[in-house]
């Protein structure tokens, strides 16, 4: 097999193996399908910026591996990064990597969520580009309806509806002033936040003729 092969059955084999995703399924079916396509996303960056590629598809499939090891909540999920890492690392060193590859894709794991890992390293644009495809897929179409269902949107009061919206386009605007690891991230990162944004903004307006004439 090839490594990117292995890469896939250590992913599956973890979250087999994760208590909590054996009793909520659907996260489960979600974990793995995001880091499949954050995986995609590394591919089409490693190859536009002439970057490794397989290295960069490893950690795109690697990057939330730590999500088998505890339940999701507001305070696991900060750690999530450096916890991925450090689950990733031992597996890594069993492949046909560079140490100073093994040792990059880490670093990128370990920081794609609040920028901090717990171990020496480089920001290098091959280290950003692991949460750079997050954002991208996390800014994606599918996540539109996924933010909106876990906020309750529907069943929201007209008012919370239009407060929720506003905070999203605000959060948008701001995301689009953030730098990335590479142009072609930047350009992609983009791409969604501006679908995004006008989406939240024809809701909104939809939600402001909504109660009188």
């Amino acid at each position: 097999m090839t490594n990117i092969q292995k890469t896939e059955v250590f992913l599956r084999e973890q979250f087999a193996g994760c208590a909590y995703f054996r009793e909520h399924p659907a996260d489960g079916e979600y974990r793995l399908q995001h880091s499949y396509r954050v995986a995609h996303v590394a591919r089409e960056i490693a190859r536009r910026e002439g970057m490794d590629v397989e290295g960069l598809v490893i950690g795109g499939l690697l990057h939330d591996v730590g999500y088998s090891l505890f339940f999701e909540s507001e305070e696991s999920w900060g750690e999530h990064g450096r916890m991925s890492a450090r689950l990733a690392r031992p597996f890594l060193e069993q492949l046909s990597l560079e140490p100073q590859r093994v040792r990059e894709i880490c670093y990128g794991i370990a920081i794609h969520v609040d920028g901090k890992a717990d171990f020496p390293g480089e920001k290098t644009a091959f280290a950003l580009s692991i949460g750079d495809a997050d954002d991208v897929d996390r800014f994606d179409a599918y996540r539109i309806y996924d933010a909106m269902e876990y906020a309750d949107f529907r069943n929201l009061k007209m008012e919370d509806k239009k407060k929720w919206l506003r905070e999203r386009l605000d959060w948008i605007n701001w995301r689009l002033t953030q730098k990335s690891g590479t142009e072609t991230a930047r350009q992609m990162i983009a791409d969604r936040l501006l679908y995004q944004r006008q989406y939240y903004e024809k809701v909104l307006e939809q939600m402001e003729r909504s109660e009188t004439i």
